[in-house]
């Protein structure tokens, strides 16, 4: 298949899922697997377009962010702020810094995505059973106590197929967040995040790209930033009057055509 095809179709899956609690990284690791993109390049380019995604969150919470990051801002005068931010991903920023290795060699793989998408799957149901009553209805109701125990359900996260998002957005409905209020924190806590997380990896890996594969990357940055942008537009809209069990059931399915297709076909 032609690399710029993979690009838009990589590109796609980047920016429906990244910000959807059903896991980005699973899903490229499914769809590259049967694409058979996979080798150094396509590891470099799934983390690339990554930085697509997280252009689209800045771009759209952009008010927000030039409030928090403006000098005349003070720590006391309400709302979110750059601590709140610290609190939310200094935890799992942490425990990946120190098992980085580890899960790159060990849960990048097809069997262990599947596991991911069923146990964040069964998280989400039972955060919506047992939420705790609303306290933060709004990203700016966030507590700082709030935003360092939803860090430490992002740790979750680490496991490919878990999902960033599904396990911050669990963790904010069991810590007395309104589904929208726990899901705007996460994607706003997803660009520091992702961003040193990109970088990191990409430095290591930077000097085993061509010229030949700029053009690949950048269509997948720019298909994965359009859709993205689209996807945090409707799934606060969907929130709003919906629940997570929608996105657990379709990880139960996903995980059984995956099991199926890689393992018993």
């Amino acid at each position: 298949m032609d690399q710029n095809i993979i690009a838009v179709i990589i590109g796609i899956v980047e920016g429906l899922t990244e910000f959807l609690p059903i896991s980005s990284t699973g899903h490229m690791i499914l769809v590259g697997s049967l694409l058979d993109f996979e080798g150094e390049v396509a590891s470099v380019f799934q983390v690339f377009i990554q930085l697509g995604a997280i252009l689209s969150v800045f771009i759209y919470y952009r008010e927000k962010f030039m409030t928090m990051l403006s000098p005349r801002r003070s720590r006391y005068s309400g709302g979110l702020s750059l601590i709140h931010i610290a609190a939310g991903i200094v935890p799992v920023a942490g425990v990946g810094f120190l098992l980085h290795s580890l899960i790159k060699n060990y849960l990048f793989s097809s069997f262990t995505v599947i596991i991911g998408l069923v146990l964040g799957g069964l998280l989400m149901l039972v955060a919506e059973k047992f939420a705790t009553r609303i306290t933060a209805r709004t990203v700016d109701d966030i507590t700082l106590k709030q935003a360092f125990f939803v860090g430490l359900f992002q740790i979750l996260s680490l496991w490919p197929g878990f999902s960033r998002s599904g396990s911050t957005i669990a963790g904010g409905l069991f810590l007395g967040m309104s589904r929208t209020a726990a899901a705007e924190f996460s994607f706003i806590i997803a660009v520091p995040l992702m961003l040193l997380a990109c970088i990191y990896d990409l430095l290591k890996v930077l000097h085993k790209l061509s010229i030949a594969d700029l053009e690949m990357f950048a269509i997948g940055f720019i298909v994965s930033f359009i859709v993205a942008y689209v996807s945090i537009v409707w799934f606060l809209r969907f929130l709003n009057n919906s629940t997570l069990a929608s996105f657990a059931y379709y990880r139960f399915i996903l995980a059984a055509f995956s099991y199926y297709y890689f393992f018993l076909r």
